[in-house]
C-alpha cells in the first residue's frame, strides 16, 4: 500500500504523538508499504525546534531506499503556549502544510491517509486531498483537543460552539475514527453516531522490562538505595498540575528519605523551578529528558510513578506514558476520577494504585503510604498487562484487520 501521515509531530520526537507516529511508520515500511510523511520540525515537549533542524523553510527527507518520504513545513514555535499562541502555532501548520498537500495532488494516490490529531482541524486538508484523490482516511484522535480546551479554560468561551461544529464536520466525513481508550471511544461516539476504533498507543516490551536489582540503579542519578524516588517522567504543562508537587513536597520535609524527581521540559518547568527555590526545597529535583540508551535504567529506579491529571481531563486524554511504566513494572500512583477508562481499567487489573485527582493532603498521604509497603504483586500486574495488551506489532496487526 501507499500511506499518507499527516500530522504536526513526528519523529524524532521521542515522546508524545510524535513517538507514536514515527514508529507506526516505520512498522508499515518494514510490511512492505510506501509511506509519505507531511509533518513539522521536532520541537516537542521542549517549545523549541531541536537541532540539527532550524525549522525556517521546507524540508525533505528520504530513508529506507526511497520507501519513507518525509516532508517537513515550517511553522510558529511559542516558547510559551498558552491557549490563543496554540490556536496560531496549529494554523501556521495549517497553512505551511497546505502547500505540501498541493504538491501531492501531482503525485501517485494514497490508498491510505492517516490524520493524527490533534490539531482536530487537520482532518479538514485530508479531506480536500482525498476529494482530488480518492483513499480512504483514518482519523486518529490522540487527544479530544477541543473538548480539553473547554474543561480547561483554555480559550474563550465563545470560540467553542464553532471549533465543536467544525469537528462534527471532519467526523462525519472521514472514512474511518480511531482512538486510544474506551473512554474516548464514548465521548466520540456521543459527537457523531457512527463506529469507532480502538487503536491503543503501545510500548515496546523488549527494551522496555523490569530490572532485578532496581535500587542499585539509584546511585547512577545521585541517589542511595535507601532512598525512595518519587518520579514524574513527562511534559510539563498546565493539565499536570505540578504545581501541587511542589507543595507535597514541601509538606513531606520531614521524611527525608522520600525524594521527589520530576524529568523532563515544558513551558512550566521554570515556574516550577522557581517555586522549589523559594521554598528551600531539598527534596525536589529537575532533571532533562533522559537519553533513550538509559532510559530503561531510569525507570527502573523510580519507587513510583506519578501519573497525574487534573479532573476535568481525566478521561479527555490517556496519558501515553503510563504504558513505558507498565512495561518496566513501575508503581503508578494515578490520579482520576472514578469512573473514567484510566481509573477503570488500573483498578481492573489491579496494576496500580488510583486515587482522587486535585487531592493534595490524600496524594502526600498516599506517597507516604506506599513507599512504607511492599507492593511488587502490583507491579507484576503491570508488567502481565504490558506483555498481554500492549505489544506493538499486535495492536498494529489488529488496527489493520479492522480497516479492511
Amino acid at each position: 500500500m501507499r500511506i499518507l501521515f499527516y500530522g504536526i509531530n513526528y519523529a524524532p520526537e521521542l515522546t508524545g504523538i510524535g513517538k507514536y507516529t514515527g514508529e507506526m511508520a516505520n512498522w508499515f515500511v518494514a510490511q512492505g508499504s510506501e509511506v509519505t510523511i507531511v509533518t513539522s520540525f521536532p520541537y516537542y515537549p521542549y517549545w523549541e525546534v531541536q537541532a540539527p533542524y532550524s525549522g525556517n523553510f521546507y524540508q525533505k527527507e528520504v530513508f529506507h531506499d526511497g520507501k519513507l518520504m518525509v516532508y517537513r513545513c515550517p511553522m510558529y514555535v511559542p516558547e510559551v503556549p498558552s491557549g490563543i499562541k496554540r490556536l496560531i502555532h496549529e494554523a501556521t501548520f495549517f497553512l505551511s502544510s497546505f502547500f505540501v498537500v498541493l504538491l501531492l495532488l501531482f503525485k501517485k494516490k494514497h490508498d491510505l491517509i492517516f490524520a493524527m490529531a490533534p490539531p482536530f482541524h487537520l482532518g479538514f486538508l485530508a479531506l480536500f486531498y482525498r476529494f482530488f484523490k480518492g483513499g480512504k482516511i483514518v482519523y486518529h484522535i490522540q487527544d479530544l483537543q477541543v473538548d480539553a480546551a473547554k474543561e480547561l479554560k483554555m480559550l474563550p468561551a465563545g470560540l467553542f460552539t464553532l471549533l465543536f461544529a467544525l469537528e462534527r464536520f471532519i467526523l462525519k466525513r472521514v472514512n474511518y475514527v480511531s482512538t486510544i481508550s474506551e473512554g474516548m471511544i464514548k465521548r466520540v461516539k456521543a459527537k457523531v453516531a457512527q463506529e469507532v476504533l480502538f487503536f491503543p498507543n503501545w510500548v515496546d516490551t523488549t527494551n522496555f522490562a523490569p530490572i532485578a536489582d532496581r535500587d542499585s540503579l539509584k546511585q547512577n542519578w545521585g541517589f542511595s538505595a535507601a532512598e525512595k524516588i518519587i518520579l514524574y517522567s513527562g511534559s510539563i504543562g498546565e493539565k499536570q498540575g505540578l504545581d501541587a508537587l511542589i507543595r507535597i513536597a514541601k509538606r513531606l520535609e520531614s521524611y527525608p528519605h522520600i525524594q521527589f524527581v520530576i524529568c523532563g521540559t515544558g513551558p512550566y518547568k521554570e515556574k516550577l523551578i522557581a517555586m522549589a527555590a523559594a521554598d528551600n526545597l531539598l527534596n525536589v529535583h529537575f532533571l532533562p529528558l533522559q537519553a533513550h540508551a538509559v532510559f530503561n535504567q531510569f525507570l527502573n529506579m523510580a519507587d513510583v510513578h506519578l501519573v497525574l491529571q487534573k479532573g476535568d481531563a481525566s478521561d479527555l486524554v490517556m496519558p501515553s506514558k503510563l504504558t513505558t511504566i507498565l512495561a518496566v513494572g513501575g508503581l503508578a500512583l494515578v490520579t482520576a476520577n472514578s469512573g473514567t477508562t484510566l481509573s477503570d481499567v488500573v483498578n481492573e487489573y489491579q496494576m496500580g494504585v488510583v486515587i482522587v485527582p486535585e487531592d493534595e493532603t490524600l496524594l502526600a498521604d498516599t506517597i507516604v503510604e506506599i513507599t512504607a509497603k511492599d507492593m511488587d504483586v502490583l507491579r507484576v500486574n503491570a508488567r502481565a498487562y504490558a506483555e498481554q495488551y500492549l505489544n506493538k506489532e499486535n495492536i498494529l496487526k489488529k488496527i489493520m484487520a479492522d480497516l479492511g
